[in-house]
């Protein structure tokens, strides 16, 4: 075999990524070695010399069958004969450090040499004989391919029942109700990507949560994405799953990291649309009744109404300011960075808020002076009372734009920075 330190010629267009220049990294060659790859074959592995052999040799009939150039990199961390076993079986082996599954796969990337990727496990759960769905999908201009246990077959004993039967189908729901996407599995370790579009997600999770930030990111970017089945099936005998190993703890830590994964890069879905709701029926309970009570049928909405509406506005136009700045961090296209920069231009934006605040101050201004003449006491409830309520309204609401303004322009010229995106021909 040839041994090859961890150098950047792997991947000269991959910089950027922490595992070029590490020096815990060594890429083995087998004497066998296919030359320019199409597919690559990515798999994290750790101590598995019980299922590398089959593993391999079904990547083998797989790629047969697909008939195409394919490359198998095994990404070991292994203190078994896991590297021993895969080089004989004429895969490459790229021996890492143990530091996460999501890690394994970043470290990966720059010795990547195929136009597409295909990503798995190595304790033959995964069959991977049955590659060519995935290059039939790939060769119609699919980006993300994700595999679903539950289109295809899952074994009996596979899976538990607590994970086909809750934790899976629960996290999927959520996944598409957060997202608005079409999953049906959104936790199937075999998935395909271009490897154009897996450089692109910049992938920052080094555990498990890789898996959904994939998913997310591939929603994010506007992927073409698309869906294909695939069997699941039992352990090997004698192999014992990486959950077993680390404890009765771990599917619920897994659980949990991808759930904070989930709701991370989901932001805007808790904040943007449930802004514009309250911000409505704040402004409903505020702004009708800025010069009295308004009473429909039995209900007489008068100031404590407006008080209510005053905190709704406040909450709602807070979580609509927030929504839109999530909605930009995570925008990798650019388009909505365009869109909200072209909506709060700067000039207009300020000077709507300076107008905005003046009315709000002229709106406080009768209550002011029913205040100061009376000997600096309110006495009454009336019409002024209303009117300032709706000041307040007005003064706070131009005051936190003027402020996202600022805020989003400051982000949006940093991100002209880090990504070369042209502000002013989006203003």
């Amino acid at each position: 075999m040839t041994v090859m330190g961890a150098q950047p010629q792997a991947a000269p267009d991959s910089r950027d990524d922490h595992s070029v220049l590490d020096p815990e990294i060594e890429l083995l060659i087998p004497e066998v070695d296919v030359a320019d790859p199409v597919l690559s074959i990515v798999i994290p592995a750790l101590n598995e010399e019980l299922t590398i052999d089959q593993f391999i040799d079904w990547c083998r009939q797989g790629i047969a069958e697909a008939g195409v150039t394919a490359e198998v990199l095994i990404v070991d961390s292994s203190d078994d004969r896991t590297t021993e076993r895969a080089l004989a079986a004429g895969a490459r082996v790229l021996h890492t450090p143990r530091r996460g599954l999501g890690r394994a796969y970043k470290d990966a990337l720059p010795f990547v040499r195929g136009r597409y990727m295909i990503l798995g496990d190595a304790d033959c759960t995964y069959d991977f004989r049955e590659l060519r769905p995935f290059l039939d999908r790939f060769e119609e201009g699919y980006e993300f391919i994700m595999g679903s246990r539950f289109k295809g077959h899952i074994e009996a004993g596979s899976m538990p029942w607590l994970h086909r039967r809750l934790g899976t189908p629960i996290t999927t729901w959520m996944l598409n109700r957060v997202y608005s996407s079409k999953f049906s599995d959104i936790h199937c370790g075999m998935r395909g990507i271009t490897t154009a579009a897996f450089r692109s997600m910049a992938l920052r999770s080094d555990s498990w949560e890789y898996a959904s930030e994939m998913v997310l990111k591939s929603v994010r970017m506007g992927l073409r994405t698309t869906e294909v089945p695939v069997q699941f099936l039992k352990e090997p005998e004698g192999r014992v799953s990486h959950h077993k190993r680390e404890g009765w703890t771990s599917p619920w830590k897994a659980a949990w990291i991808n759930l904070q994964a989930m709701f991370i890069y989901g932001a805007d879905f808790f904040t943007f649309r449930p802004g514009l709701a309250m911000l409505a029926v704040g402004a409903l309970l505020t702004v009708p009744l800025t010069f009295g009570a308004v009473s429909i049928g039995p209900v007489t909405f008068s100031l404590y109404w407006m008080l209510i509406g005053l905190a709704l506005c406040v909450l709602g136009l807070q979580a609509f300011f927030l929504g839109c700045l999530a909605r930009v961090i995570y925008d990798r296209s650019g388009r909505e960075r365009r869109r909200w920069v072209r909506a709060f231009a700067y000039t207009r934006t300020v000077l709507a808020t300076v107008v905005g605040f003046s009315v709000g101050c002229l709106l406080i201004v009768p209550l002011a002076i029913e205040y100061l003449g009376n000997g600096l006491a309110l006495t009454t409830l009336g019409w002024r009372n209303h009117a300032a309520i709706a000041g307040i309204t007005f003064m706070v609401a131009a005051f936190m734009t003027f402020a996202f303004t600022l805020t989003l322009h400051a982000l949006a010229r940093r991100l002209q920075e880090l990504h070369g995106f042209d502000l002013h021909s989006a203003a």
